[in-house]
């Protein structure tokens, strides 16, 4: 009898065991399926990016900011750089917290990146795609959305292989496509590392001049 009793008090033990095991589990499984976003980086807040767009320079639409950019290698004879446009806005990593951001979880962006890729996965830069640059920016980001202006092509890169070969279609190339990933660099007001990025369609032409 006491060694039926101690076999089944042992049963007993071993199910408790497996389901706290279970729980540690799904807990686990829980925690990996949060907002990358969310869970790296120190600071509590986060940045939201909300809309990504370009406008191509030296055109009567140079302000029109699209979310496809048509970028002409020559315009008039001319280069220009090419402006991108992004709104951003602050938000909380703990979505419990009733007071919202406070002035230490403002954002001030300090610089940025652009790479340039092709989804055919040719992608040398300086030969199949723009090489890949840093700018400065100068911008706080709060609750409330703001947006910011950047270059997200350079003049020199008109210059440069392989867009200079698009110019009046010598290379034999028409158009190059390509997606342009954007990665922002900031900091809260305590000083920790916060970034955000986004990607926008670039199409590279010499493309009719506008009259």
């Amino acid at each position: 009898m006491r060694l039926t009793r101690y076999s089944t008090l042992s049963g007993r033990g071993r199910m408790t065991r497996c389901a706290a095991l279970l729980l540690m589990a799904s807990a686990a499984s829980l925690g990996a399926g949060c907002s990358k976003t969310v869970r790296e980086g120190q600071s509590p807040a986060y940045l939201v990016l909300q809309r990504l767009e370009a406008a191509a320079g030296g055109s009567q639409s140079s302000s029109t900011f699209s979310t496809v950019l048509r970028s002409d290698v020559r315009t008039k004879g001319s280069i220009y750089e090419d402006n991108g446009s992004v709104t951003l806005r602050l938000a909380l990593k703990d979505v419990t917290n009733p007071t919202g951001p406070t002035g230490n979880n403002l954002v001030t962006l300090n610089r940025y990146r652009v790479e340039f890729r092709r989804t055919d996965g040719r992608n040398t830069p300086g030969e199949e795609v723009p090489y890949a640059f840093e700018g400065a920016m100068s911008m706080t980001v709060g609750e409330n959305a703001t947006t910011g202006v950047f270059t997200i092509v350079r003049a020199q890169a008109k210059l440069e292989k392989p867009l200079v070969t698009l110019v009046g279609n010598n290379g034999g190339a028409l158009i190059i496509s390509t997606i342009a990933d954007v990665t922002f660099f900031g900091k809260d007001q305590t000083g920790r590392d916060v970034t955000v990025n986004g990607s926008i369609s670039v199409n590279f032409a010499d493309w009719a001049d506008p009259e």
